[in-house]
């Protein structure tokens, strides 16, 4: 039996190629997701980090004792005046364009998402790279999980046939405070967790039509605005495409879920993130597929969202670089269309629904 006669394949592609002679990287930000996720990343893949910089002078030398950063820098001017570096910049939204308009001409730079606070922070930031020349990919590292990167070749590879169904459900409970920044912020959900999953399905479906949404906050929450939110994109007559989140569940883990689920007309697949799942601890991704004639299969996978999605953004920014990837996948003109999807998102919350026709 050949690989190709098996379903799914064994050879779904599930990593990013790496750099052949990475550059050195000066991180830009020393919080909580540069603690947990690039550091350890970079050090497993031997990527060199040269220096780091906080506004927080204590986080910066506390990452640089833990992995081995020669350098911590006193300032923002100091950091972006490394040579031949590429940056990771790794900041709270707001922050972003300042930061952005200060890198050198013709950098190179990963920035974590979003992209800004709304569509019209992404607007400038687009427009500073620009202005500056920048090679500028943000980082929605979802796509490059092994579970979304192997889904992604399945669908190149026609595996599931033509795209019917597309549906994301999130029930559990999301520690906000664990961000500190957050607490007060006008957006959530949308902006800085769903707006992961917008941006897988645009790179699945392409651009939606248009959007309807609804985020509503939860009293037990009462220091953040949308935490439960229900989308649906619109593609047309023949695919339904919704995102149900709720995080405010604390009802157990018997009935959480965290999972995107694609039907199509040759077959179908399930994919778990994890790392939603009892947060931060999390549980491993997994990734099953099925035909109509045949049970469900679960195929071995190389790893999860966290820590292994991290890999691929930086390597294909390097790759780029180098020469070695035609194409940057998550470029800031790309990332800004995602951002307009989730200001049409938060459009359509603000507006309401269609008011039901009076029968009086």
């Amino acid at each position: 039996m050949t690989t190709q006669s098996l379903f799914p394949p064994a050879d779904l592609r599930q990593a990013w190629p790496r750099p052949s002679a990475p550059r050195p990287i000066v991180v830009i930000g020393a919080g909580s997701i540069v603690r947990d996720a690039h550091l350890p990343v970079y050090k497993r893949l031997g990527f060199p980090v040269v220096g780091i910089f906080d506004v927080n002078p204590e986080a910066s030398r506390d990452r640089a004792r833990a992995y081995s950063i020669a350098r911590v820098f006193g300032s923002i001017d100091e950091a972006v005046a490394a040579k031949d570096a590429i940056f990771d910049v790794a900041i709270p939204p707001e922050n972003i364009a300042g930061v952005v308009e200060r890198l050198p001409p013709g950098a190179a730079v990963l920035i974590q998402k979003p992209m800004g606070r709304d569509l019209a922070d992404a607007r400038r930031i687009m427009a500073i790279c620009r202005e500056r020349r920048l090679v500028a990919a943000m980082n929605f590292q979802l796509r490059f999980a092994p579970n979304m990167l192997a889904l992604k070749d399945a669908l190149e590879r026609g595996l599931l046939g033509e795209l019917l169904d597309v549906e994301v459900r999130l029930n559990l409970h999301t520690p906000w405070n664990y961000w500190a920044f957050l607490k007060g912020v006008p957006r959530l959900e949308v902006l800085l967790h769903s707006i992961h999953y917008l941006d897988l399905i645009r790179s699945m479906l392409g651009e939606p039509r248009g959007v309807y949404c609804k985020g509503v906050r939860h009293p037990a929450m009462p220091d953040y605005p949308d935490v439960r939110t229900s989308i649906i994109l619109d593609y047309g007559d023949t695919i339904r495409c919704s995102l149900t989140m709720n995080h405010a569940h604390t009802f157990g883990a018997r009935f959480g879920m965290s999972q995107l689920k694609l039907e199509g007309t040759a077959g179908a697949a399930i994919a778990k993130m994890g790392v939603n799942l009892n947060y931060p601890e999390g549980e491993l991704d997994t990734l099953e597929f099925a035909r109509t004639d045949q049970d469900w299969s679960t195929i071995a996978l190389r790893g999860s969202w966290f820590l292994e999605a991290f890999e691929g953004p930086m390597s294909n920014l390097q790759r780029f670089v180098a020469g070695e990837d035609r194409k940057l996948v998550s470029s800031v003109e790309d990332a800004i269309r995602t951002m307009a999807v989730v200001e049409a998102c938060y459009d359509s919350s603000a507006h309401g629904a269609t008011p039901t026709q009076s029968i009086d």
